[in-house]
C-alpha cells in the first residue's frame, strides 16, 4: 500500500517513515510534503495513495484544507500536538488521531486498525464506510448575554468573531457585540467551513457579509464588509491568502 505523509517538520517526517517501516515493511511512502498546496497538487495529478498520514498544522494551513480541494475518501491517520481537532478528524475517513510525539506503539496500533478494516472491506468501499459515520451538525446559534437577559445569536446573522485581549466577541449584522464563552479555536471547529473562515489568529469571518477584498502589503488581503466592520483593518494573513481566495471564490 502506498502512503503519503504530510508533515512540516523534517525530523518528525523522517521518524514517521522509520516507524512505518518497522510497523509494516509492506507500506511504501510514495510522497512526503510539508504543505497543503504541495499535497493537493500531488493528489490531483497522481494515483491516490491507500493511506494519508497528516500532521494537522502544515506550513501553509491545516491539513483539513486538503479535503476541501481534493476528493479523497481513503483512510487517514492524523498526528498533532493538540487534542482539540478530534471532531474535525471525524469528518473524513479517520482511522486514528495520534498525539505527538508519535510513538511506535501508537502508530503500530493505528496500522493494525487499518489492516483490520481492509480484511473486511475492499478499498473501493471506503465511500460506503464513510457514509456509515454519523453526520456532524454545525452550531447554528450561540447563547449570549445582554444585560440581565440571555439571547440566542443566529450563526447566519454573525458578521465575524474576534479575539481581543483573550476575550472573544461576536458581532451581528446590526453591529452589536456580544462576549462568547468559547476560545476562537473552539469556535472555528463549531462553524460550517462553507460559511466561515479564519482569516488570521484573531478573527473568523462570515462569507455572507464579505463585500470585497483589496490587496494589502506583503501579499496579504484586506477584507471589507457589507455591513458593520471593526474599527481596525481586517487582514488575511499571508499563509491563509490562497485558501481564502479559493473559499471566497
Amino acid at each position: 500500500m502506498n502512503v503519503l505523509i504530510a508533515e512540516d517538520e523534517a525530523p518528525a517526517a523522517d521518524r514517521l517513515k522509520l516507524l512505518l517501516n518497522r510497523a509494516n515493511p509492506a507500506l511504501n511512502v510514495c510522497a512526503c510534503f510539508d504543505s497543503v498546496q504541495d499535497t493537493v497538487s500531488y493528489l490531483r495529478r497522481e494515483s491516490l495513495p491507500g493511506l494519508l498520514i497528516l500532521d494537522i498544522h502544515l506550513s501553509d494551513g491545516q491539513s483539513f484544507d486538503i479535503f476541501r480541494q481534493v476528493d479523497y475518501n481513503g483512510p487517514v491517520i492524523f498526528t498533532t500536538a493538540y487534542d482539540r481537532y478530534v471532531m474535525d478528524a471525524f469528518k473524513v475517513m479517520s482511522i486514528d488521531y495520534i498525539l505527538k510525539p508519535v510513538s511506535f506503539e501508537s502508530l503500530a496500533a493505528a496500522i493494525a486498525k487499518l489492516e483490520k478494516f481492509t480484511e473486511n472491506y475492499f478499498p473501493s468501499r471506503y465511500n460506503q464506510l464513510g457514509s456509515l459515520e454519523p453526520e456532524l451538525s454545525y452550531k447554528t446559534k450561540f447563547l449570549v448575554k445582554k444585560g440581565q437577559r440571555l439571547l440566542f445569536a443566529e450563526a447566519k446573522d454573525i458578521v465575524y468573531f474576534q479575539a481581543v485581549n483573550k476575550v472573544v466577541y461576536l458581532t451581528d449584522r446590526n453591529g452589536v457585540h456580544y462576549i462568547v464563552n468559547y476560545s476562537l479555536d473552539r469556535i472555528e471547529g463549531m462553524l460550517d467551513p462553507a460559511h466561515f473562515f479564519r482569516v488570521n489568529r484573531s478573527m473568523i469571518v462570515n462569507i455572507s457579509f464579505v463585500a470585497h477584498l483589496k490587496p494589502y502589503t506583503n501579499s496579504r488581503l484586506e477584507v471589507f464588509f457589507k455591513t458593520c466592520s471593526p474599527g481596525e483593518k481586517v487582514i488575511v494573513s499571508r499563509e491563509r491568502v490562497s485558501q481564502f481566495k479559493e473559499w471566497f471564490g
